[in-house]
């Protein structure tokens, strides 16, 4: 039998996350702990392109999940998204874990743009004719990023989206940012872990970029 893959669930009065430590990005929701762990595991196949992108093996057929930690929520985590560090977020980073993530959080980006490149400007309506059109997922996906980006301590000029030098170079202070973490307090006052930071920011990529395709005609992503 595979290994379990170790997951840690954040606990709201309207929802749960389930989040693969291991795995930056692979969080999905649920309105129960079945679900949010049943949901999990229904995206694995698509996470898959990331471990792909960042030459990273993924584990092979349904791994079983080991529930390592419960944390509460908070508002953040009933409106939408994971806002609770794990406790382990702050245990030393080792160099080699560092750049782990940092191929991780790398290869989300590259999902993320590939799939912005793809899909049509305009996507599908919900049942209410909400929801944001393609280049005002991705403006914001770049604006959510300059708060996780100050988490970090990095105080940077968020780039324009149109801007592929400035996007670059932007990327690259976060990644410069991660690595230079390694070996050092990795909780520190007014900050988030780095950990944390890549969880997070891997994970607002892809909801985005799945949320894109979902919503994209499906002849676009066959």
């Amino acid at each position: 039998m595979p290994a379990a893959i170790p997951v840690y669930l954040e606990v709201g009065t309207k929802r749960i996350f389930a989040s693969a430590l291991d795995w930056p990005g692979w969080t999905r929701a649920g309105k129960d702990e079945k679900a949010a762990l049943e949901t999990l595991a229904a995206y694995a196949p698509r996470y898959i392109k990331v471990s792909r992108a960042a030459r990273i093996a993924f584990p092979d057929g349904e791994p079983p999940f080991k529930i390592v930690e419960r944390v509460k929520g908070n508002a953040t985590t009933d409106f939408g998204a994971p806002g609770i560090q794990a406790s382990t977020d702050t245990k030393p980073l080792a160099a080699k874990e560092a750049e782990r993530i940092c191929a991780l959080v790398t290869a989300s980006w590259k999902v993320f743009d590939a799939v912005v490149a793809k899909a049509p400007a305009e996507l599908r309506k919900g049942p209410r004719g909400g929801g944001r059109d393609r280049d005002k997922i991705a403006d914001h996906v770049i604006d959510a990023e300059s708060a996780y980006v100050s988490k970090l301590g990095l105080k940077l000029k968020t780039p324009r989206r149109d801007d592929p030098s400035a996007v670059r170079e932007w990327r690259k202070a976060i990644i410069d940012a991660i690595r230079a973490s390694a070996g050092g307090p990795q909780s520190v006052e007014k900050r988030w872990p780095p950990r944390y930071v890549v969880r997070r920011m891997a994970w607002h990529l892809l909801d985005h970029a799945w949320e894109i395709e979902d919503r994209s005609r499906l002849s676009e992503f066959e």
